[in-house]
């Protein structure tokens, strides 16, 4: 029976990976400690998806930080995992200003461990880091723009298609996350070349899905459909709410990375997000979410924009489906917000009722 590693197994796409190879009949170990409620607070605690991911029997959870080297390699050696999968993150470049060797230790130290400890025990295991498009810092904000009614956009048919791979992420702000993750992406990209191991770096857009416990900070499709779903105020920072992201489904995340364990290669990068038909503003995501629950969003504006963020980023798939043509979107944006919105509601019911 084959194993999956998975770090970070109660986030998002940890938990999305998780319960994918799990009803492949994988046998599926978790290690996650929940410092994401140490990064965001009681709103940030991931315990109700580790309660989850614990109705499927072939899963085993381990409470390891990644920061505990002997940790780390103990556990590597114990499983010899047929995948690794590494999604654990100090996931907000707002608040690595606050806690930088926190931030990097998890970022940048922790992926090291993971990749020492493969490289020791399973060095022909496929290992797929969950990178981040912060890694090209603030320089997307150099691509000349057209401000439209609703939504900025790329002027230069460069990149009609999003951001592409060969994007440079050198001189350009990037946020201590942004740097630190730098530090991950790059280390996995070496070990590949260096030691010819099977890694690749998926540099995500907006990462989301029902499953997704969306803060302020970090978050920001879930954050903002839970503050319409509570009709709470959602605050918009700068760019007069016209900033684009796409929206990626974490399924889809999860089927990708099955294309690439099907079929591995070295040192590969690849821009996973929705791409530019699952792109929208904050702005234009008001609307799509009040269309869902029939709420009307509150909002505030705050003129200030946050620090080396992109005013429009969509990511160029066009690399990874020549890489992997059976993979595709299947998610369409409605969809997700919809899913989004029941996903909320239901959490928040069973909360209340408690």
């Amino acid at each position: 029976m084959n194993t999956a590693l998975v770090t970070g197994s109660c986030g998002l796409i940890g938990s999305e990976v998780t319960a994918y190879f799990a009803r492949l009949g994988w046998r599926v170990t978790g290690v996650d400690n929940n410092l994401r409620a140490t990064f965001f607070g009681p709103e940030g605690d991931t315990r109700w998806s580790l309660e989850r991911l614990r109705q499927f029997p072939l899963y085993d959870h381990r409470d390891l930080d990644i920061r505990d080297r002997p940790g780390v390699l103990a556990l590597m050696k114990e499983i010899r995992p047929a995948l690794i999968v590494h999604a654990a993150a100090q996931p907000s470049h707002d608040r690595a200003a606050d806690i930088p060797f926190l931030d990097f230790e998890v970022n940048a130290l922790g992926t090291l461990h993971l990749l020492e400890a493969a490289r020791q025990f399973c060095p022909e295991t496929p290992f797929i880091h969950m990178s981040t498009n912060k890694v090209y810092g603030d320089l997307p904000n150099s691509i000349p723009l057209q401000e439209l009614e609703t939504r900025w956009d790329y002027a230069d048919p460069a990149y009609h298609e999003g951001i592409p791979e060969a994007f440079s992420i050198d001189q350009s702000k990037h946020s201590l996350f942004g740097a630190s993750k730098v530090a991950g992406d790059i280390m996995v990209q070496e070990y590949g070349r260096y030691f010819n191991m099977p890694t690749c770096c998926l540099r995500g857009g907006c990462l989301t899905g029902p499953n997704h416990s969306g803060v302020e900070l970090h978050g920001f499709l879930s954050y903002l459909v839970k503050c319409n779903v509570e009709e709470r105020e959602y605050k918009v920072f700068g760019y007069k709410g016209k900033q684009v992201r796409d929206n990626i489904h974490s399924e889809d995340v999860a089927a990708f990375m099955h294309e690439f364990y099907k079929s591995p290669r070295v040192a590969q990068v690849y821009n996973l997000g929705g791409g530019k038909g699952n792109a929208c503003s904050v702005l234009e995501a008001f609307r799509m979410v009040e269309a869902v629950t029939g709420k009307p969003q509150r909002w505030s504006y705050v003129a200030e924009n946050r620090a080396g963020d992109h005013i429009c980023y969509y990511s160029d798939l066009r690399k990874m489906k020549a890489h992997y043509p059976a993979w595709s979107i299947t998610r369409p944006l409605p969809n997700i917000f919809e899913e989004i919105a029941a996903g909320w509601s239901q959490r928040l019911a069973s909360c209340n009722s408690r």
